[in-house]
């Protein structure tokens, strides 16, 4: 039997490195989620203990009461969530998912150390005693605790973060120090913990311990911006995945411990991926607090040039004559919950065979993927979503970009000025089309609290108004033309 199921596990870690395939692609994404589910399913019916008991050998009773009660939870309230989220909250909604398994795998830990640690009573319980845990069980312990329970607080801080309660970074003199310090103190718990895991002190130290890992992911991540809450997310969706991987060498299931070790390994290559697509290092987005000037844009002297508003009677002229255009989606589409009626404008264009795309940049918008999953939700056609990297070679050939909420991304001083916070950054090269029309409220700065070049070139036109507004306006006057 013990042959048969590693063969199993075997499937079970091929399910997952599907999954996690499967969601690199729009048109693969739902499919992922169901090959990892399945391999989830299977994982739980094979789980085994140290001694290779699981539930087809005898000697090991489960309480499959408790056991179906927590899936019939999990399964109703993830129902309701998927369904009466709407798709501009997805951000918020994946930051307290990702919190939730953060805490649930610090749980899991917690009461395997606490089990382990022999009191003779807990909660006015009294224990059985147990034999004492050795350090290379205690330490995956405490590491599952510490990161699990970082990423809980952490992420229940960016999801109040994404809705806008505290958007801002939250800033002292001495910051890091402080944040510095505690850490130091939460080492020292772990590791007089790893060398005292028994006895009545070792409880104590461990809920100290706890309690200051939960401090720690609150005082992370409250200096962050909201606007880098996509890699925040990232790199806390890899902690995650890192306490499960530890609680799995803890209770020795090698099913947790292959789903932890992707989840960790791809949240961290995707930060890594994300800070690349900024110009900026991890550490300047975690201690940096990018984007304290509060979004009050610098003096606009010295740029070149001055902004030019346009009707949308006038843009809808220039989309209906127009051969190519390409939209550059931002967060004020997510705002203005705008998607559907950018993709009516769309399909309007295209009855009249004008070719539209979609420029996609990789940190546009509240989390990895925030634009591709609000166009998929409006059914905008997956091959007409294009990446940074193809669109920006062909933008010369663009007629009409059309900038919808986007500011950061399109902002050539990323590459005229040196002395830009966001110099180096990658981005949409929507200046190099024929006519830009930027559709934006006002003339407020973006994240990087800088004057955006790209509203004073001579090509560009600024259509003013709730995007969402501006767009049926576009669409009446296409359909009028």
């Amino acid at each position: 039997m013990s042959s048969t199921i590693a063969l199993i596990l075997i499937g079970v870690a091929v399910l997952f490195i599907l999954g996690i395939k499967f969601l690199s692609s729009p048109k693969t994404a739902r499919r992922g989620n169901l090959v990892a589910a399945a391999g989830m399913v299977i994982g739980f019916i094979i789980l085994s203990k140290p001694d290779g008991a699981n539930i087809w050998t005898q000697g090991w009773t489960f309480n499959y009461t408790l056991i179906v009660i927590g899936i019939v939870i999990g399964l109703v309230i993830g129902a309701l969530g998927a369904y009466s989220v709407k798709m501009t909250a997805m951000p918020q909604m994946v930051a307290l998912f990702n919190g939730l398994g953060g805490g649930a795998a610090a749980l899991v830990a917690s009461l395997e150390f606490i089990k382990g640690a022999n009191p003779p009573e807990l909660l006015g319980i009294k224990l059985p005693e147990l034999h004492d845990p050795s350090a290379a069980i205690t330490i995956p312990m405490l590491f599952a605790t510490l990161i699990g329970s970082l990423s809980f607080s952490g992420s229940i801080i960016a999801y109040l973060k994404l809705e806008g309660k505290f958007e801002k970074p939250h800033t002292f003199p001495g910051q890091n120090f402080l944040n510095g310090l505690i850490l130091l103190v939460i080492l020292g718990l772990c590791g007089w913990l790893t060398f005292n895991a028994t006895g009545h002190n070792a409880v104590v130290a461990f809920i100290v311990m706890f309690s200051l890992a939960l401090f720690f992911g609150i005082a992370m991540v409250m200096p962050i911006g909201g606007a880098d809450m996509p890699v925040v997310i990232s790199l806390l969706n890899s902690f995650t995945g890192l306490a499960v991987a530890a609680d799995g060498f803890a209770i020795n299931n090698n099913a947790m411990i292959v789903a932890g070790t992707l989840v960790g390994s791809s949240g961290t290559l995707l930060t890594l991926l994300m800070c690349k697509a900024m110009n900026r290092p991890v550490t300047n987005v975690l201690f940096g607090a990018f984007g304290s000037s509060g979004g009050t844009a610098a003096a606009a002297s010295g740029i070149a040039g001055t902004v030019k508003p346009i009707q949308a009677d006038e843009v809808a002229l220039l989309l209906t004559y127009a051969q190519r255009v390409v939209i550059v989606p931002g967060y004020g589409m997510a705002v203005a919950q705008a998607q559907h009626s950018v993709r009516e404008l769309s399909d309007e264009l295209g009855k009249r065979g004008v070719e539209v795309q979609f420029a996609i940049h990789p940190v546009a918008g509240r989390m990895p993927g925030h634009m591709n999953v609000l166009l998929a939700e409006a059914n905008v056609p997956y091959d007409q979503l294009i990446e940074m990297e193809a669109i920006n070679p062909t933008m010369d050939r663009v007629d009409v970009c059309l900038v919808i909420g986007a500011n950061d991304v399109v902002n050539p001083a990323a590459r005229e000025e040196k002395s830009s916070p966001i110099y180096g950054m990658p981005i949409i090269e929507a200046d190099h089309a024929k006519s830009v029309i930027v559709m934006k409220r006002s003339m407020a700065a973006g994240f990087a609290g800088i004057e955006n070049h790209l509203f004073y070139k001579d090509n560009t036109r600024m259509l003013f108004g709730d995007a969402k507004a501006s767009l049926n306006a576009l669409v009446a006057a296409v359909k009028a033309s």
